[in-house]
């Protein structure tokens, strides 16, 4: 199994006051959960366990848009400088697919792929997935069934997020920064019907920003 790090249930987190936070979001917070400065120490990590395990392979990092930008562009930023600073390096090119699961803070059973045509073009490829947070598992089921109808020759997934949660469907990703509480998060790119993808540190968001920003 993965190794992670793991936020308790009962993690209290950290006041916004101790930290920079978007004025126009102060109201709509109750903690940071992990700041950012956290994060990239992870993703660092993260970055050197994939170039050991996939080392000697061409990687093909795929992108899940939207909420993955993010942890994307910084976690290859690690790995190159471990290409650049290292004995060991990995020839490495990207590619991008969305994915669609939720209406407002519910994750639904309808998963819907765009830019899954363009995954024909991974075939015999060693593909690392690039994926902010899972939760069900479904999402990231549903990707690695329609990749497998591609015949990569290898496939790996990195998450920055893991959720706790009774809905899971048992799924672990091959590297996972972080294993969550059960609470619907925000910042570092991971969004509430598009908002809160500017804000630096990943909180948690009270019930009056879920009514407030509400589609």
């Amino acid at each position: 199994m993965a190794s992670c790090l793991q936020i308790a249930d009962d993690e209290r987190g950290h006041e916004l006051e101790l930290f920079c936070v978007p004025k126009h979001y102060e109201n709509d917070l109750d903690r940071v959960i992990i700041p950012h400065g956290l994060i990239m120490d992870r993703t660092e990590r993260l970055a050197r366990d994939i170039i050991r395990d996939m080392g000697e392979h061409h990687i093909v990092a795929l992108c899940v848009l939207k909420g993955g930008y993010k942890f994307f562009a910084d976690l290859l930023d690690y790995i190159k400088a471990l290409n650049q600073n290292s004995d060991k390096s990995v020839p490495l090119t990207v590619d991008f697919i969305r994915l669609k699961s939720y209406c407002n803070d519910k994750s639904t059973n309808n998963v819907k792929v765009i830019g899954g045509d363009e995954l024909s073009n991974l075939s015999g490829k060693n593909v690392l997935i690039v994926e902010d947070i899972v939760e069900t598992g479904r999402t990231m089921q549903t990707l690695l069934s329609l990749l497998s109808e591609c015949n990569p020759k290898m496939v790996k997934v990195v998450s920055l997020l893991v959720k706790r949660t009774p809905r899971s469907s048992g799924y672990r990703p091959d590297y996972i920064g972080f294993e969550v509480p059960d609470a619907f998060l925000v910042g570092y790119a991971l969004d509430y019907n598009e908002y809160f993808r500017d804000l630096s540190h990943i909180c948690i968001m009270n019930d009056q920003a879920k009514e407030k920003y509400k589609v």
